[in-house]
């Protein structure tokens, strides 16, 4: 598609913020009215579009796509978003460790356990450690608090929990990439501390290096959208 605009901005309206093009707001893939919650988020829309060429790229729509999934998928199916996003509490990849003396468990335990252990005591749930690959459900209360804990989340926080868990394959990390204080460069790397410690005995692979910076950078960006849209 040509770009077919030429003034980008933003402004105040519907609620929230718009971004406006050629001084029309737009809306989202859904065809609902693209309002999202702060400034701060609609300038990083704006910055998008702002940087299309003369020929619009999809693929550089990052921080669109996670928008217009709250908008047009989670908001108006909070249920189905939550429920989609519990088995990666279910399955999280941070209970499931090396046996004991391995080298491999030894950094699991380093890394992953303060994360854990974390978790834990801040949203009160204990997860169970698994030993090996296969699978052991969570206990049941633990189930049903971290859904209590999602059910309380924004619909854009939802969306960015979509991409932060879903890459990571564990909820304790995207949840911990939501808070104030979060790293995510350290929390992708302990999401990736597996396939780092495989690679760094086996060998480095140039596809598979680039596989890996495609996901870090989707991974810190969707981190990112959470903070620019809860202000």
């Amino acid at each position: 598609m040509k770009r077919f605009y030429q003034d980008v901005a933003v402004a105040s309206r519907d609620g929230g913020w718009r971004v406006m093009l050629d001084g029309r707001p737009i809306k989202s893939v859904g065809g609902r009215a693209q309002v999202v919650p702060t400034r701060a988020l609609a300038e990083r829309l704006a910055e998008e579009w702002a940087a299309q060429g003369e020929t619009i790229d999809p693929a550089r729509f990052v921080y669109r796509d996670m928008t217009d999934f709250a908008i047009d998928v989670v908001g108006p199916d909070r249920t189905q978003a939550i429920r989609e996003l519990l088995p990666y509490g279910e399955t999280d990849t941070l209970c499931y460790r090396a046996e004991a003396g391995d080298s491999l468990r030894r950094e699991q335990d380093l890394v992953w356990e303060p994360l854990l252990l974390a978790a834990e005591a801040r949203h009160e749930v204990t997860f169970a450690r698994i030993r090996g690959i296969m699978h052991r459900p969570q206990p049941a209360g633990t189930m049903a608090r971290l859904e209590a804990v999602l059910t309380v989340q924004d619909d854009f926080a939802l969306a960015a929990l979509r991409n932060l868990a879903g890459l990571a394959a564990s909820l304790v990390i995207g949840l911990a990439a939501l808070e104030d204080d979060a790293d995510p460069e350290a929390l992708w790397t302990a999401a990736n501390l597996e396939e780092d410690w495989q690679a760094d005995r086996w060998g480095h692979d140039a596809e598979a290096e680039a596989r890996r910076e495609k996901r870090r950078a989707a991974f810190v960006a969707a981190a990112d959208f959470a903070r620019l849209a809860r202000g």
